[in-house]
């Protein structure tokens, strides 16, 4: 009964989301389609762009199209290497044909084979739909984000018009324009992630999570500088009033069943219920709400990325009093956000679901929104991989051209958010060391590495010195260490670059030891007749009745001796100074010897010059005595 309740429950939000995609209206992304050559086929035509691959949002492409004489759907790889590689100045364009396998596996196929783009030709005579992502499957996780290329869907008479051009050995050359794909109303970008706070529902909420997390430092920048308004939004759903009383819905719904989400799980009796997706979903919209009442609206990216790291459900960790502790690091007012919150028990409308609720219906230009993630820009829907650089693009499109800020012409930004509240992270104030650092990504909280010291820890509230020389200075390297009676004992070795130790008479994890008691176990003083007193690390030993312990032998020898063994230990005892004293007097006379014979040998190198020199200056003066003789 148990797995009947709980299919019945995921059927019923199946029945509600069937529902609402049947009532759904969608809206067409599209971009324009030139034909530059031959001249006779001069015309202009939309295309619907893909949702998967990167569009040129802001640009355009001019190229060559490329029929496949087989393998014209693209659903299996192309023979050679890069076949569809242009020879040319321009760039090849692949035309394919619509069925038989997913959309995207068509434009990996292409892009493997060297296209710059991809047009899909449909096979029916239809109003232009949207090329989505294929389901969730093993196959497509492989290539769907490597997909980097733009693609887009054309109707069927136009492609059977490129094709037969093609076919009669044309130079078919088009143009795909993305420049008005993307409106620019005014110099203020505005934009909505429709998003979620589960982080158990697979590929996609990974794929939003990364998005959060890279695109956060252009995000923040881009909204301190006013140059866009950012707005998040979360999905919910009803439950029916004939199911308030069942199982499912009291365990995903709040407020009475006006707003719901999916078990996590989708197992209803155990693990995170759906419910507790709502309730975090309603948190951190009021988290948006409140940081922008005090103009602090870029907080929320903090927030929804620090909690996804420290509140995780993979570490059972996604909870108010995780939440919570987010919230204090980032200077947030909690009794602010807990009003902004409500009573999730009362039989009311709560007015920040509600307003959510009623945004999903598409308005103006834009479709309702019916799949997670969702990203809306300047009332469009984007279309594309939700990749940092992608959307950061297609932003900056939505810029007239001329107006737009530095951040879209320079990716290599810092955000300086450590300069407020050092970034929420650890930090510590007596060494000024900060698990704080700025990227382009937004600030991070890691450990840092400092003057050869590797720093462990989760980076928001500890870091401990763990790893590299000198690490001990530090915190004692975060081991155990005590001091009894002005003797002070460590686990953090200096010969280890990493890890804690119990020093020698202490037992434990390096973290936490205990002194040993070498006595009870029997390790120590084994000798007959020995004693053992246990002591903090360490033993000592003695010797029963009047004997004296010799600690390097481990024995016990009597410490009284008769006159004869007195008199022994004292011949022995003056052989022994007679000998030293006449190795010393040895020693200096070999030494003095030594010293003389070498002084001796350094002069006798010298006496030979000075003799050789008196003899010239002799035979020089001998002329001159001559000379005056004369």
């Amino acid at each position: 009964m148990g797995n009947l309740g709980g299919s019945l429950g995921f059927c019923i939000f199946l029945i509600l989301w069937a529902g609402l995609v049947l009532e759904a209206r969608f809206v067409v992304e599209k971009s324009s389609i030139s034909v530059l050559n031959p001249l006779d086929l001069r015309s202009k035509h939309d295309a619907a762009i893909g949702n998967f691959g990167v569009p040129d949002y802001g640009g355009s492409m001019v190229g060559s199209i490329v029929y496949p004489q087989k393998g014209a759907s693209g659903c299996s790889v192309f023979d050679g290497d890069k076949p569809f590689r242009s020879k040319s100045p321009r760039p090849t364009i692949l035309l394919l044909d619509r069925g038989e396998c997913y959309f995207a596996l068509k434009v990996w196929n292409g892009q493997l084979a060297g296209a710059a783009a991809v047009l899909v030709a449909d096979s029916i005579d239809e109003p232009l739909i949207t090329m989505d992502s294929p389901e969730e499957s093993s196959d497509a996780d492989g290539y769907l984000e490597k997909i980097g290329i733009p693609s887009a869907l054309i109707d069927k008479s136009f492609g059977e018009t490129l094709k037969a051009a093609i076919k009669k050995g044309e130079d078919v050359v088009i143009k795909i324009d993305w420049t008005e794909s993307m409106p620019h109303p005014d110099q203020r970008v505005e934009y909505e992630l429709w998003t979620n706070s589960n982080d158990e529902c697979g590929i996609r909420c990974e794929e939003q999570m990364n998005f959060v997390k890279n695109f956060k430092g252009h995000a923040q920048i881009l909204e301190k500088g006013g140059y866009t308004l950012f707005t998040p939004h979360y999905i919910t759903w009803y439950c029916p009033q004939a199911f308030l009383l069942s199982s499912q819905c009291k365990s995903q719904c709040i407020n009475h069943g006006r707003y719901c989400a999916p078990d996590p799980e989708q197992d209803f009796g155990s693990g995170y219920q759906g419910k507790d997706v709502v309730f975090e979903n309603l948190r951190q919209l009021c988290v948006h709400r409140v940081a922008n009442e005090t103009n602090r609206s870029w907080v929320w990216w903090d927030y929804v990325t620090d909690f996804h790291i420290r509140c995780s459900m993979k570490q059972k960790k996604y909870s108010k009093e995780c939440a919570e502790e987010v919230m204090k690091s980032l200077n947030l007012p909690i009794e602010k956000i807990h009003k902004c919150i409500g009573n999730p028990e009362d039989d009311v409308e709560n007015e920040v679901l509600k307003i959510e609720q009623d945004l999903q219906v598409g308005r103006g230009s834009r479709g309702d929104v019916t799949i997670l993630p969702t990203l809306v820009i300047n009332d469009v829907q984007y279309r594309g991989k939700l990749e940092r650089t992608a959307v950061l693009k297609a932003l900056c499109a939505g810029f007239k051209e001329g107006t737009e800020p530095s951040v879209c012409l320079n990716g290599d930004i810092e955000t300086n958010e450590c300069l407020d509240n050092n970034g929420g992270c650890w930090k510590d104030t007596h060494a000024n060391i900060t698990a704080c650092r700025d990227t382009f990504r937004g600030r991070v909280c890691q450990c840092p590495l400092v003057n050869g010291v590797q720093y462990k820890g989760d980076g928001y509230k500890s870091c401990e010195a763990a790893l590299g020389p000198g690490r001990c200075l530090i915190n004692n390297g975060g081991c155990w260490s005590e001091t009894r009676d002005r003797i002070s004992v460590s686990a953090c070795l200096e010969s280890d670059l990493d890890g804690c130790r119990c020093p020698p008479g202490f037992r434990g994890d390096g973290h936490e030891c205990e002194d040993i008691d070498e006595c009870k176990e029997g390790s120590a003083c084994q000798c007959d007749g020995c004693t053992c007193k246990n002591t903090w690390g360490r033993f000592e030993c003695g010797c029963q009745g009047d004997k004296l312990y010799i600690m390097e032998h481990d024995v016990c020898i009597e410490r009284h001796t008769s006159k004869l063994g007195w008199f022994v230990i004292l011949l022995v005892l003056g052989a022994a100074v007679g000998a030293g004293i006449a190795g010393y007097i040895f020693y200096k006379y070999r030494l003095r010897s030594y010293m003389d014979s070498e002084i001796m040998a350094i002069m006798s190198q010298y006496m030979p010059l000075d003799n050789q020199q008196n003899q010239v200056v002799h035979h020089e003066a001998e002329p001159l005595q001559r000379g005056s003789t004369v």
